[in-house]
């Protein structure tokens, strides 16, 4: 019996459960849907990441991936129709949309008696099965993590025994539409697709996992994974890189694993918080004040662009600009800049980013906001409030970062590309000039964050 492997963020073939399932049921059809909704949601940058990875695809899959376009329930009832498929098998999907779009699609097979199997997920524990002894999803990190490594996570897949894949006919415009997107993207992009990912993750931990407990806040460096992308799209699976690293000690090590975990954490809350997605996890500082954005405009939009006049945050948002990534401690720092600097509401700063982002991912990234923000995961935030000057100099010490990103300050020598307005020269290049007082903006957004909490008493 012909069965269908619909992939979703599972763009791989090895340690694919799913895979293993379909394999099992007889000849498999790959398949793909580009869903109109969502292409045009996405920008070019992350329609151009997935078009890579979804053609790499493909060729893992020696040319069989059938890629269509339209509403999902209505494609993956007309190839299950096509051949002949009884079983669509698919890895669970735990987002706010793409639950609601497995729900339509279930309910369209069904009326043609056709099963949709979900076998694991993009994670190495699916959202929802850690929770506390009372029962009760944790909404903090660090239990959580300790759950999550207590209860563990099964080894990788193994490959069919057996697979012979079958073949439904793609159609042409979303071929087309995939080819284009990959020529038109702005920025230029990592070599994509599960071959890639896995060599990525061989020389990093081959080379910089070992120090990577130190190496990681170093954004002058370049010593972190840069696999997040690649688990964005399911070209590799944590399950993967948690068994590949399973026997090794070390602080490097046990560090990357706590990281995996906050990628498992946030995907837990947002599965039981749906949504979190866009409106803050906690109510205590619902009655924050906010800043008009339309009358911060002018702000805003220097802070996208990276002309704040603070070197560090303007690094790491001209990085974003030019690579469609970014380094997670200039990620907090530019995030806090943002929402405690400019006082704006996160989700504003939580769009640019995914709309820039390669391996933007709703749960890490607007999680991640809502942690520096304040209202999200961590227990006792609204003090936090990064100085974007003393935590460049802290994690970028000689000035390497910010002079690769801001050619106007590469004439400062060290540290003082961090501090332009302290050199005679420092703006002799057309760097523009500090757009507020950090000093005093700190004060404001504590003094906005200790009214909205007394609100709340």
């Amino acid at each position: 019996m012909t069965a269908v492997l619909w992939l979703r963020r599972d763009l791989r073939r090895g340690d694919q459960p799913a895979l293993h399932e379909a394999a099992a049921d007889g000849p498999v059809v790959p398949l793909f849907v580009i869903d109109p909704q969502l292409w045009q949601q996405a920008g070019p940058v992350r329609q151009a990441w997935l078009a890579a990875n979804v053609l790499a695809a493909d060729h893992a899959y020696d040319g069989h991936l059938c890629v269509r376009m339209g509403r999902p329930e209505a494609v993956v009832a007309q190839v299950a129709a096509q051949s002949d498929a009884r079983r669509i098998h698919v890895s669970r999907e735990t987002t706010p949309t793409g639950v609601r779009r497995d729900a339509r699609v279930r309910s369209r097979l069904a009326e043609q008696d056709v099963a949709l199997i979900e076998t694991g997920t993009p994670y190495a524990v699916g959202p929802g099965l850690i929770r506390t002894k009372a029962g009760e999803p944790y909404q903090v990190f660090t239990p959580f993590s300790r759950a999550w490594r207590e209860h563990g996570w099964p080894a990788p897949a193994p490959a069919p025994h057996r697979l012979n894949l079958g073949s439904a006919e793609s159609d042409s415009d979303a071929h087309g539409l995939l080819q284009q997107a990959r020529k038109a993207c702005p920025i230029l992009l990592p070599v994509a697709g599960e071959e890639a990912a896995q060599t990525r993750w061989r020389q990093f931990a081959d080379t910089h996992l070992d120090s990577y407990a130190t190496g990681r806040d170093r954004p002058d460096l370049d010593v972190t994974s840069h696999l997040s992308a690649d688990l964005k799209t399911g070209a590799i699976h944590p399950r993967t890189m948690l068994a590949d690293i399973g026997a090794r000690r070390g602080d490097g090590v046990q560090r990357f694993i706590t990281e995996l975990a906050w990628r498992e954490f946030y995907a837990d809350v947002l599965w039981h918080h749906p949504r979190s997605a866009w409106h803050d996890l906690r109510p205590a500082l619902g009655g924050l004040s906010y800043d008009d954005p339309n009358e911060s405009a002018v702000d805003v939009e220097a802070w996208k662009h990276g002309r704040t006049g603070f070197p560090f945050v303007d690094a790491g948002m001209r990085q974003l600009a030019e690579t469609g990534w970014m380094h997670n401690r200039v990620r907090m720092v530019t995030a806090s800049f943002l929402t405690k600097d400019l006082h704006q509401w996160w989700p504003i700063g939580a769009r640019h980013f995914l709309a820039h982002l390669i391996d933007g991912d709703i749960a890490s990234n607007n999680h991640g906001w809502q942690w520096v923000a304040g209202t999200g995961t961590d227990a006792s935030p609204y003090f936090r409030v990064f100085n974007p000057v003393t935590q460049g100099k802290r994690v970028d010490p000689d000035g390497r970062y910010v002079r690769r990103w801001v050619p106007e300050l590469r004439h400062l020598p060290g540290a003082a590309a961090h501090e332009p307005w302290h050199d005679p020269a420092g703006y002799d290049h057309g760097y523009p000039q500090r757009i507020l007082d950090h000093r005093e903006e700190r004060q404001e957004s504590l003094a906005r964050y200790e009214a909205a909490r007394r609100l709340h008493l």
